[in-house]
């Protein structure tokens, strides 16, 4: 028996629908106050189309003459200038149609009230829909809107709904017909519209609490988001007649999952909430992990986004700062020590080089030099070419950089010392090659042999006797 009702619905929904077809058609063809109508819209659009073109250069000075409007009015006004010609249509056919309405009797306005009404659902389906994000859920969304509005204006949602409903399939004890699957698209939609907007704000009103400390922020934000997301997707799932208790099964499957494929990822998302929780880094902390420096961009469920100096995001796992020696530059605080090595002749007056080693780091930008944070020298012993020296000095800005700092405070200490005529000493060393000839210069004077000597005095020495 429900196998014959369902065609002939449709076949009675088509029905009507060519029927109206045909009804609007000899009201387009008979002569009368219904051809005039389609005469006078079609004279509306070419009305809007000349006025956007008047008005079309003065509205684009306007709108440029407002740029320090907040970024959500300039967005808002960028959609009205694109849907110029809509608007100024919709305007001048309520106007129209309102004036026939009083003028004559309301049949002699119909087709004008509805141009009227599509084109006002039109416009605000446009700028409804440009709060949903995603590009194609927000096309999908309008033309689903749109059909509902069409069939709204010309009474024709009853026999949509009824053909909709009756294309269905039976699984077992759940009834899921194409109307049940458009309606829980629509809600989807909606919800995650609204849960994406809701966390969104959620997020910045946790920033703007000053009493949180960053990562209780990111945790709250995240804590609101994935409750928004959970909810959505559960009325969702209602909407279209699941039943929930299905989920057991699922949820058991995935737990079997996650023993066995899924460690690493559950072990990322609880060390990320764990990381969140004991506020040991938040987002704008220096830290050094490995060969890895940078600032924190932002706390993840599963990574942390590192941004280095030359421009590189690193994606750390979370599980690798639980699990590691991490250096955090500005846990605490925002203080920064760096310490710089040089040395000096030993010619030079030492109470001198440290005098003139602190002025010069002082007058370096980013260089502090406060109560407890004023740069120091110190000799830390006596080389073999020259006089050690140890240089620290402060900085509250690590994100700035550390080697900037220090390439500037080695240059500040070249010229200081030019100035005053201190000297840096280098080792000097003479290297020999093996097996080499020495230059005649360098040659060693020959060792007399003491024995050829003996007996080169000794004849003389009795020569002297017999003498």
């Amino acid at each position: 028996m429900e196998q014959d009702l369902v065609p002939d619905a449709v076949q009675s929904t088509f029905a009507k629908g060519l029927a109206l077809v045909e009804d609007y058609w000899s009201l387009v063809m008979t002569p009368g106050w219904r051809q005039y109508q389609v005469l006078m819209v079609l004279g509306l659009v070419l009305a809007a189309l000349l006025m956007t073109r008047l008005t079309r250069a003065r509205w684009d000075d306007w709108a440029r003459a407002r740029e320090g409007w907040p970024k959500w009015r300039l967005r808002l006004l960028v959609q009205m200038l694109r849907r110029l010609p809509l608007i100024y249509f919709t305007l001048f056919s309520w106007i129209v149609y309102a004036v026939l309405r009083e003028a004559t009797w309301p049949s002699r306005s119909y087709l004008v009230g509805a141009a009227a009404k599509l084109a006002a659902a039109w416009l605000a389906i446009a700028f409804l829909s440009r709060f949903i994000s995603n590009p194609s859920l927000r096309k999908l969304a309008s033309w689903l809107l749109w059909g509902y509005a069409t069939l709204a204006v010309f009474n024709l949602v009853d026999d949509a709904a009824k053909v909709l409903d009756s294309i269905a399939f039976d699984l077992g004890n759940w009834h899921l017909s194409l109307l049940a699957l458009l309606k829980a698209v629509v809600m989807a939609t909606a919800l995650l519209t609204l849960a994406r907007m809701g966390s969104g704000l959620a997020e910045r009103g946790l920033r703007s609490n000053e009493d949180l400390s960053p990562s209780m922020q990111v945790l709250a934000g995240k804590a609101v988001q994935v409750m928004l997301y959970g909810i959505a997707f559960l009325v969702v799932i209602r909407s279209v007649g699941f039943d929930l208790t299905g989920l057991a099964v699922l949820s058991g499957a995935v737990g079997v999952g996650i023993g066995f494929g899924l460690q690493k990822v559950v072990s990322n998302l609880v060390s990320g909430i764990i990381i969140l929780m004991d506020r040991s880094i938040k987002p704008g902390d220096v830290i050094s992990l490995g060969e890895t420096f940078g600032w924190i961009n932002s706390l993840g469920a599963r990574y942390v986004s590192v941004v280095t100096r030359d421009g590189k995001e690193y994606l750390i796992p979370n599980e690798d700062l639980i699990t590691s020696q991490v250096v955090n530059w500005s846990h605490s605080n925002r203080f920064v020590r760096l310490d710089i090595n040089f040395g000096t002749s030993y010619d030079d007056d030492p109470h001198e080089v440290r005098r003139i080693a602190i002025e010069a780091t002082r007058a370096v930008p980013r260089v502090l030099d406060g109560s407890g944070h004023a740069p120091v020298c110190h000799i830390v012993g006596f080389g073999d070419s020259s006089v050690d020296y140890v240089l620290r000095f402060w900085i509250d800005d690590p994100t700035g950089g550390l080697t900037n700092i220090r390439g500037n405070v080695f240059l500040a200490l070249w010229d200081a010392f030019k100035r005053k005529g201190i000297s840096i000493p280098f080792p000097q060393r003479e290297v020999r090659v093996l097996n080499d000839p020495l230059p005649v210069a360098m040659a060693p004077e020959p060792t007399p042999d003491l024995a050829s000597e003996g007996e080169a005095k000794e004849p003389r020495g009795a020569a002297a006797k017999l003498d």
